[in-house]
């Protein structure tokens, strides 16, 4: 069993650790918050702490030689970073901190470096990253060679194959064989298919299978042209996020307006952020996004601190014909209103914060690759050892959650597309596809049997 150390009860700590709690770790969880600490205790099968982890002496009480990964993820960059390393040199095997300015961030090699830090989580710098993927290489690359081997992934739109509209999963299986639907993404909300879905219109389409008939469809739904070149894009919000993704589009080469209130904040947008275009305005002001053709933009991405403002912004980007709308949305609750809106991508930088953290953590546990979906979801590749209690398993008895789904297995050069039926063997090469909310239930499966 490892043992994990979060030190910050936030969002991002709380997020962690219930997906961990599931597996086989053992959580202690540091902070000056006791309310927050004792309401964790209620919910969760964890150990808590209350004092401050920049002291010595609570890190000793967490006995830290011993301790496999912690975590920093308080609300100040400075404590995270002194917090991580002294956990280091006090003997902790990994640390991580979370760290967000910019300022820092121009400084990331010199203080991974200096201050023994094996791991960086920026939320705003992750979302930036997952929002560049889609912008720019979402449609350049393909995307479909994910494990080594015979397994392959692809993703299209439906308008790219809408003779699928309207079908379950067991049809798609007779039309497509040895592929199978691992996943949907609807209106910015990732779906695992099961049995009685159906593919909507609209839907974004994630396929696993064997190599040569996933490149086959590929071919035969990839768009050509249509998105290769993003030149105009539309940023609302100079915050740390709006930011980050102006300076990693500009330096691609679209050209990127940036909407920001806040004068000050402008003045200092302009001096460093040096092809982009800088506006000081409203964001909600759409007669002079308007002026500032609007309706002329290959994307549009809302990026404010303020979910209600981000979603009222891009239903009327999308009304106004816009291709790609995102929208970074914090709160979970606003999903089911997300679902009706047609956003094309919505991203939590909670989520995919938790998610950037957790594979990293779970990489030490012979997961052989990983990649993220839309920061909701992930599919991953793992090995069947001797050990694992799934092994001679058939899938419905193993009693698999809703979010989790065996979508291939690579056995030898044969390439299988599970059914209940199927049994797990030894050396099996499992693809695995698991929403965030999955992934400590992931790591029980794979828990080895006790001698």
């Amino acid at each position: 069993m490892m043992n994990i150390v979060i030190v910050g009860a936030g969002k991002l700590g709380c997020k962690v650790a219930e997906a961990l709690v599931v597996g086989d770790y053992s959580i202690t969880i540091v902070d000056k918050n006791d309310k927050m600490l004792r309401k964790l205790s209620r919910q969760f099968d964890l150990m808590t702490i209350n004092d401050d982890a920049r002291k010595i002496s609570v890190l000793d009480n967490v006995d830290i030689s011993h301790v496999d990964y912690l975590l920093a993820c308080t609300d100040n960059d400075e404590s995270n970073i002194v917090i991580a390393s002294f956990a280091k040199k006090l003997g902790c095997r990994h640390v991580i901190a979370r760290v967000r300015e910019p300022e820092h961030m121009n400084q990331f090699a010199f203080i991974k470096n200096a201050m023994d830090i094996d791991h960086i989580v920026n939320p705003d710098m992750a979302i930036t990253v997952e929002i560049y993927k889609y912008l720019a290489e979402k449609y350049t690359l393909s995307n479909g060679i994910f494990t080594s081997g015979g397994i392959a992934m692809t993703e299209f739109p439906t308008r790219r194959f809408p003779s699928l509209v309207g079908l379950g999963m067991p049809e798609i299986n007779e039309i497509l064989p040895n592929v199978l639907v691992a996943a949907l993404s609807r209106n910015g909300k990732i779906i695992v298919p099961h049995g009685n879905d159906v593919i909507h219109d609209g839907d974004f389409i994630y396929m696993i299978g064997d190599r040569t008939q996933i490149q086959t469809l590929h071919e035969q739904t990839r768009e050509e042209g249509k998105y290769t070149d993003i030149h105009k894009i539309m940023i609302i919000g100079g915050g740390k996020t709006g930011y980050y993704l102006a300076q990693k589009l500009s330096d691609f080469g679209a050209t990127v307006k940036l909407v920001e209130k806040n004068i000050d904040r402008c003045r200092y947008l302009s001096t460093r952020l040096e092809n982009v275009m800088v506006l000081h305005s409203d964001g909600t002001d759409i007669d002079f996004l308007e002026e500032e053709n609007l309706d002329e933009m290959d994307a549009f991405v809302t990026a404010t601190g303020y979910d209600e403002e981000n979603l009222l912004l891009s239903l009327s980007a999308k009304q106004h014909g816009i291709d790609d709308v995102i929208a970074k949305v914090s709160h979970e609750n606003y999903m089911g209103l997300v679902e009706k809106m047609g956003v094309d991508m919505v991203l939590n930088p909670l989520d995919i914060s938790a998610s950037n953290i957790l594979r990293y953590i779970q990489g030490s546990k012979k997961i052989l690759a990983s990649f993220l979906i839309q920061g909701q979801a992930q599919i991953m590749e793992v090995v069947a050892n001797s050990k694992m209690n799934l092994i001679g398993v058939p899938l419905k008895d193993l009693e698999l959650p809703k979010e989790i789904l065996f979508a291939a297995i690579r056995r030898g050069d044969k390439v299988i597309i599970p059914n209940g039926d199927t049994t797990i063997e030894l050396n099996d090469k499992l693809t695995i596809f698991t929403l965030l909310s999955g992934l400590g239930k992931v790591e029980k499966l794979m828990k080895t049997k006790k001698n």
